[in-house]
């Protein structure tokens, strides 16, 4: 059962719907997004009906949810989520009735590069700012890693081309200093069952990105996040990148199915990764994900792809990014979508 609170319900409010419902026994998990607060119940589904806590002051309505990914259900909302990433002054939707491009590298060597890949970026029509992973990757060769100076780094480049920034964390312990800087953090596939993780980008308020792990079935994926909305947050963005297969083509292969279905599933937006080990099929995958209905993509932008570093990435430069760029002037609004901008937001 999920308790939706009214968009303007007190603090004092919510306090007391957990009171009740703890009272009776039950457990309640308070996850607040931009717009709404829902309260999860666990607990003698009968009983918690018994509470009669759709009359209590703040609430909007009380929802039975069959699915065992409550918070982040279809059914715990009447509508899709829209994500919003960075402050005010370039702020970026994320969600329906916009498409929203996320790039940026997935290494970065130096400042230099940081800033020519930030201009390529915005060049294609993104929004958010997709800075390097924080720690290195598992296989080698690998880049050494961002430090705190790298943060501060791309912070000035997000602030200087008024894009929000997007960061991939790995380690819990850094999860604090990250989002002191990051607009967004992200959680990779390889750290998408990395409880102690997900726990502390629940609590860390910021949004959270959360890539399906190449093993994960989707409801693996939704109970994934699922946790990190019972920590807190409900601010969280479903990226689909691509499942393991037999063929050694391509490092994943995309589970485009995946993004209506998930839609169906549950009301988080959801963006898709065509970065799969081919730059052949990066704009393909793209034109796929937009035509599927998928909220935004996340891309991978380098002024030098070759000089790249990063198992199974597929950075993208010079013609490739040329033509990403004009799917993502002309497909977007024949799907009824406007194409986010957040220095226009």
């Amino acid at each position: 059962m999920v308790v939706v609170m009214q968009p303007g319900a007190t603090q004092h409010q919510v306090d007391a719907v957990v009171a009740h419902i703890e009272a009776r026994g039950g457990a309640a998990f308070v996850s607040r997004g931009v717009r709404r607060t829902i309260v999860g119940v666990v607990g003698d589904t009968d009983i918690c009906f018994e509470l009669d806590l759709s009359r209590m002051p703040g609430v909007a309505t009380v929802l039975r949810v069959t699915a065992p990914y409550k918070l982040v259900s279809a059914e715990a909302s009447g509508e899709r989520s829209v994500v919003h990433v960075g402050p005010p002054d370039r702020r970026a939707p994320i969600g329906p009735g916009t498409f929203t491009l996320i790039a940026g590298p997935p290494a970065l060597v130096s400042g230099d590069q940081a800033v020519e890949a930030a201009r390529l970026a915005a060049a294609a029509g993104a929004s958010v700012l997709r800075g390097a992973t924080y720690r290195p990757r598992l296989a080698p060769p690998s880049p050494p890693g961002m430090d705190e100076s790298d943060l501060r780094t791309l912070a000035e480049i997000g602030r200087a081309t008024g894009l929000p920034i997007l960061v991939e964390v790995v380690d819990p312990a850094d999860v604090e200093t990250v989002a002191g800087y990051a607009d967004m953090l992200h959680v990779g596939s390889v750290n998408m069952q990395n409880l102690p993780l997900l726990d502390q980008v629940g609590r860390c308020g910021r949004p959270v990105l959360l890539t399906r792990g190449t093993h994960a079935t989707v409801e693996e994926w939704l109970l994934a996040a699922e946790y990190i909305a019972e920590r807190g947050n409900l601010d969280i963005v479903l990226c689909e990148a691509g499942v393991r297969t037999f063929d050694p083509a391509v490092s994943r292969a995309l589970d485009i199915g995946a993004v209506p279905r998930v839609q169906r599933l549950s009301h988080l937006p959801v963006i898709v990764d065509p970065s799969t080990g081919a730059h052949e099929l990066v704009v393909p995958l793209a034109r796929a994900a937009i035509a599927a209905g998928a909220d935004g993509l996340l891309v991978d932008v380098h002024p030098d792809p070759d000089s790249v570093l990063v198992d199974g990435r597929c950075p993208v430069a010079g013609a490739v990014l040329r033509e990403l760029a004009s799917v993502l002037r002309h497909l977007p609004p024949l799907m009824g979508r406007a194409l986010a901008d957040a220095r226009r937001s």
